[in-house]
């Protein structure tokens, strides 16, 4: 009996020690964010894309899920990315448009970017691809909280041949840490070695919490493709490369199962914007959306977004409801027990929707901003209104072909409108003459939005920005 007695506080003390370990990986999971650039909402099987076909995304949506109603934080490169990694809006930091080799801006070091915040929780941060906030050394992922880098500083469009402006761009670099290893790179390895980069971090840092940030340059022009997927799709370069970026995250999710990490890693795939419609067949689509990149209609914003972790993520879920890239520092905080930026953000812990849970509301209002600081439309639960502002219009021009780009116009004047997104996400039916309760609601959240972060088409300057930071 002494002995039986013995064996059971034995295996009391193995299991009580197991479940600890275990909470305690739990509590620290590791996180990874690949990031495609310029994927729009209809590029994935599940979104209907033709031509080629994404096997391990679409696998990717039915062991995880598909939220619908996700949004990039702006239509554009460096916004969209600077709100992501810091939970704001990206005007609240001085952030819009894309930044250039002459930008003597980048994210203030008074932010905390979510590898900051993770860094100093434990984790092992590490940023592969396209970083495009900021190239100047004091503002490269080194200097923002990753303790790896290996990529490119901007856009790999931004070079000496760019079909539009000749010889404005320098060479372009290919950085490792925060030292120029290489011009002028082959595109063409770039999915396939910023891919092998990223398992072979997963690899080394497997038994100890890490963040992967895979900021892949691809599918933005111009198109690169590696000689595995060359020729391989019907629909050209393009289905090309989404076919080899979907290698890429088939890559990654093998490695994790490999090393059984599936229970303990938080994987999440999304865009930074919409297509860029006028390069034509070496351009994504919107889905129906209205409108692409560049753009503050739902074709410019609405990205699709796929999140998994096993046992806690629902399986072959849709969530439906309202979401942003701003959501993903405050929900990764809270999975992790990480300490929030000191700092105002505007992103919403929306754990209960990674859980399953589509009664939970975290988010019912988003600000679509664009340009300097333009209040171009807002979002209240299904009602989007859109601000009489100009803007940019795929509609009514010719595509490009082949890499160059057929010319849209910048300039547009959109009367803007009222719009039922549940019943008309492709924004046609204006319904602000028949619907004044809610243009009440939403004519009064779009006061508060100027009244906090200003409104250059109101010339309202707002009282709570942030300035980026600057090197003279």
């Amino acid at each position: 009996m002494k002995k039986i007695l013995l064996n059971f506080i034995a295996l009391t003390l193995v299991l009580t020690a197991f479940a600890g370990s275990e909470k305690g990986k739990s509590s620290k999971p590791n996180i990874i964010i690949v990031n495609f650039d310029d994927m729009g909402y209809g590029d994935l099987g599940i979104t209907g894309a033709t031509g080629y076909q994404t096997p391990q995304m679409d696998q990717l949506a039915k062991e995880g899920t598909f939220f619908s109603q996700f949004y990039s934080a702006q239509a554009v490169c460096s916004a969209s990315r600077a709100g992501l990694l810091t939970g704001c809006y990206p005007n609240r930091i001085g952030f819009s448009g894309a930044l250039d080799h002459t930008s003597k801006t980048g994210i203030n070091p008074d932010e905390t970017t979510m590898a900051e915040m993770l860094k100093a929780n434990g984790y092992t941060t590490a940023a592969f691809g396209k970083w495009h906030l900021g190239h100047l050394t004091p503002f490269l992922p080194t200097h923002q909280g990753f303790d790896y880098f290996f990529g490119i500083p901007y856009s790999h469009d931004m070079v000496p041949n760019h079909p539009n402006v000749k010889n404005y761009y320098p060479p372009l670099p290919l950085i490792e840490g925060d030292k120029t290893i290489l011009t002028n790179p082959d595109s063409t390895k770039f999915t396939t070695d910023f891919t092998e980069s990223t398992v072979a971090f997963i690899k080394e840092h497997k038994n100890k919490p890490f963040f992967v940030y895979l900021a892949h340059p691809l599918p933005h022009v111009p198109m690169a493709v590696s000689s595995k997927f060359k020729g391989k799709s019907k629909q050209g370069i393009y289905g090309d490369v989404l076919m080899e970026l979907d290698w890429s995250i088939g890559q990654i999710r093998q490695t994790l199962k490999a090393l059984k990490l599936e229970e303990s890693t938080l994987l999440i795939v999304t865009s930074d914007n919409g297509p860029w419609l006028n390069y034509g067949n070496h351009a994504g689509s919107a889905g129906g959306l209205r409108e692409g990149k560049g753009t503050s209609w739902e074709g410019g914003q609405r990205v699709p977004c796929l999140m998994a972790w096993k046992g806690v993520v629902p399986a072959g879920l849709v969530m439906n409801q309202l979401a942003a890239e701003i959501d993903l520092l405050p929900t990764i905080a809270a999975i992790t027990n990480s300490e929030l930026p000191k700092n105002k953000i505007d992103g919403v812990n929306i754990l209960p929707l990674l859980k399953g849970d589509a009664s939970a509301q975290p988010r019912k209002q988003f600000l679509y901003y664009y340009r300097a600081n333009n209040l171009e439309a807002v979002r209240n639960e299904q009602y989007k209104l859109v601000f009489p502002h100009p803007g940019r219009t795929y509609e009514g021009f010719t595509p490009g072909k082949d890499g160059i780009p057929g010319k849209a116009t910048e300039s547009f004047a959109f009367a803007g409108g009222l719009y039922d997104l549940r019943r008309d996400p492709g924004e046609r039916y204006d319904l602000s003459k028949s619907l004044p309760d809610v243009m009440a609601i939403l004519n009064q959240l779009a006061e508060e939005a100027r009244e906090d972060l200003g409104d250059e088409l109101t010339k309202k300057p707002g009282k709570n920005r942030r300035a980026p930071g600057k090197v003279q």
